[in-house]
């Protein structure tokens, strides 16, 4: 896909226009998707541990959303259904034993953890996909698991394969059931995005076998070769949770994050010319048929790869996805757990604190890339705290909004009204009210404010002029960070659900006291 237009403005005090056009300066794209998973699954980046109170719960998220809203972030995958059990209230299956520690026990009256999420990432300016494993149900032959455990209550719609307990995809109840499951959630919560990691069939174990004979045979729905049937399997489900989900709220995109390499070239002239695993054949699924028959909003490939990686260098992968969106998003997952991981399991590369920041460069270059998502939260304030150093200090120094996805909405909403600037001794207050509803019934579910310095362009072009986002329908903000007898114009724009910005209203002028 091309490069995301934005939106640009040139202002006089006399005359203003609105025309679209791309940013041109070097310091980063004002539009880019920018980012994050956080798993709840064996606690690897959140809660902490299990069983922690309601409030230590909430200030370790808002010390993620804190840490990740100061590297410039604009988006957090949340884990909220890790083994057929949940990370929220409003849901037909258990509470996670990964919040309290005991499946099925509930947090607290009142406090529902995806709502909590979604609200204080809205307020920072950050999208919330909901990270879903759709078939996964228990992680290992170990597993207490309560009574009511749908893999307790209904076994006949699972297999166990390297002990874990797995939904089998080829049942046509096991799809109906996960596609409201995700209903549950697209109907109940203000997600901005529903999202699927890498985790379809499972990846391949020696001397394992996935024990699917009799539902092949009493649903072979017109196929004959096993695999193949397989990937139906899968690509029945990709198309019915998209479906489902554009069917009841049509701004909420739907991503999957499969592993990076779809088919090498050997096995199939339209692959990349890599030599590892292959997603088509190893895991069943076709992700390269989802983006184009447009399945997915997005396609999220993990090329947890360096450069120099031999059998699948980034730059290939990177290049090779790039040529087949098919008009939808790629956002590059990226392996910030593997820098300066153990010296035995890594390449030398990943020693390289620059390995990162170089691919975003890369990815940058290419166009036709339109972002990244970290793997994962918690390594980005450790092993890899110098790539997150240098997205704080350089590549995502400014602000950036997540892409427009025209295909979904394409109608920018109406600038905000009577937007004003008073300057107080506590700082610079500006208020506004709601825009007048757009030809799609859209007013606004956020804003942009753009502060300038006197005698500085007055253009929204420019990301380093962006103070602050919010995706939260607040209509008034304090600046605190003026300096005493300077002057500065303010702009402000309106966001729809989609991030589609209006023409801004403005420039107001003020010193601040």
């Amino acid at each position: 896909m091309v490069k995301s237009f934005i939106g640009i403005i040139l202002l006089s005090l006399t005359t203003s226009f609105f025309s679209v056009a791309q940013n041109s300066t070097n310091i980063g794209p004002k539009r880019e998707f920018r980012g994050v998973w956080v798993a709840t699954v064996t606690n690897i980046d959140w809660p902490s541990k299990p069983g922690l109170s309601i409030d230590q719960q909430k200030q370790e998220l808002i010390g993620i959303l804190e840490q990740h809203k100061k590297t410039g972030m604009n988006a957090i995958m949340l884990q909220i259904r890790p083994t057929a059990d949940a990370f929220y209230a409003k849901s037909r299956e258990l509470w996670s034993h990964w919040l309290m520690g005991t499946q099925g026990l509930s947090p607290a009256p009142g406090y529902d953890p995806l709502a909590f999420a979604i609200k204080e990432a809205h307020f920072r300016g950050m999208e919330l996909h909901a990270w879903f494993n759709p078939y996964r149900a228990t992680m290992s032959a170990n597993a207490i698991t309560s009574a009511e455990h749908i893999t307790k209550k209904r076994p006949e719609l699972f297999y166990t394969y390297g002990g874990q307990k797995l939904f089998d995809p080829g049942l046509p109840e096991v799809r109906e059931y996960i596609v409201q499951v995700i209903l549950d959630v697209v109907k109940e919560y203000d997600i901005d995005g529903v999202h699927f990691d890498d985790y379809f069939y499972p990846y391949r174990i020696s001397g394992q076998k996935i024990s699917d004979e009799a539902t092949f045979a009493k649903y072979p729905n017109g196929f004959t070769n096993v695999d193949d049937w397989r990937r139906n399997n899968v690509n029945l489900l990709i198309k019915m949770v998209d479906d489902s989900v554009h069917h009841y709220k049509k701004y909420v995109k739907f991503g999957v994050s499969p592993f990076g390499i779809w088919r090498n070239s050997r096995e199939d002239t339209l692959g990349s010319k890599t030599n590892g695993l292959s997603n088509y054949g190893e895991l069943y699924a076709d992700s390269r048929k989802w983006i184009k028959e447009g399945w997915v909003d997005y396609i999220n490939p993990q090329i947890y790869f360096t450069f120099s990686r031999a059998v699948a260098p980034f730059g290939t992968l990177a290049d090779w996805w790039s040529n087949n969106t098919y008009g939808r998003h790629l956002y590059i997952g990226q392996a910030a757990y593997l820098v300066h991981g153990m010296p035995s399991k890594r390449e030398a590369a990943w020693g390289n604190q620059s390995e990162i920041p170089n691919q975003i460069r890369y990815m940058r270059e290419n166009g036709r890339i339109q972002g990244s998502v970290f793997f994962s939260s918690k390594s980005l304030a450790t092993v890899a705290k110098g790539v997150q150093d240098s997205l704080r200090n350089d590549l995502y120094r400014f602000s950036a909004l997540p892409p427009q996805m025209p295909w979904l909405d394409d109608i920018m909403p109406n600038e905000p009204q009577n937007f004003t600037a008073d300057a107080e001794t506590d700082g610079i207050h500006l208020k506004w009210e709601k825009p007048l509803k757009a030809k799609d019934g859209e007013t606004a579910s956020g804003y942009v404010i753009y502060r300038f310095k006197e005698g500085e362009k007055i253009s929204i072009l420019d990301p380093k002029n962006i103070l602050r986002v919010s995706f939260e329908d607040f209509a008034s903000y304090l600046d605190t960070s003026v300096e005493k007898g300077k002057r500065y114009n303010y702009l402000v724009t309106a966001l729809d659900r989609l991030k589609n910005e209006s023409e801004p209203s403005g420039p107001v002028g003020v010193m601040a006291k």
